[in-house]
C-alpha cells in the first residue's frame, strides 16, 4: 500500500510552449509524447521578421506553435532533449518555454492530464 500514496500523489503540471518551423512541428510533437505526455496541440503562427529579411535569409516564416500539458518533474528531461534537438536537428531550432498551471477543474481530466492511470483506481 505505500506505492499506493506515491502512484496516486498530486502532482503539479505545466504548460509546454515550443515553437518551431512549421514542418517540423510534427517531430516535435512526437518527441515530447515520448514523457508521458497525453494533451497536445498544434496551432499554426506566423513568425515576426519583415518579409524582406524573411527571403533574404531564406527562412520559413510559418511557425507550429505546440502547446503540450507535462507534469512539473518532466519539464527538465523534455527542455533537455528539446535543445539537444534544436542543436542538432538540420532545421530544427525552436523556443520552448514552460508556465505553471494555476489548477485544473476535474479529477478525471486532471488524472489524464498528468498520466495518472492508476490514481482513480487506488480510492
Amino acid at each position: 500500500m505505500a506505492n499506493t500514496v506515491n502512484d496516486s500523489a498530486i502532482k503539479k503540471l505545466k504548460l509546454l510552449f515550443t515553437i518551431v518551423d512549421k514542418p517540423k512541428g510534427e517531430f516535435y510533437m512526437d518527441v515530447i509524447s515520448q514523457f508521458e505526455v497525453n494533451c497536445q496541440m498544434a496551432l499554426s503562427g506566423l513568425g515576426t521578421a519583415q518579409s524582406e529579411l524573411v527571403d533574404l535569409l531564406g527562412l520559413n516564416p510559418h511557425k507550429a506553435v505546440i502547446l503540450s500539458v507535462v507534469r512539473e518533474d518532466m519539464v527538465e528531461p523534455i527542455m533537455e532533449t528539446l535543445e539537444d534537438k534544436f542543436r542538432t536537428i538540420k532545421n530544427g531550432k525552436g523556443v520552448a518555454f514552460a508556465v505553471p498551471l494555476s489548477s485544473i477543474i476535474g479529477v478525471n481530466l486532471y488524472q489524464f492530464m498528468s498520466n495518472n492511470r492508476l490514481g482513480r483506481e487506488n480510492k
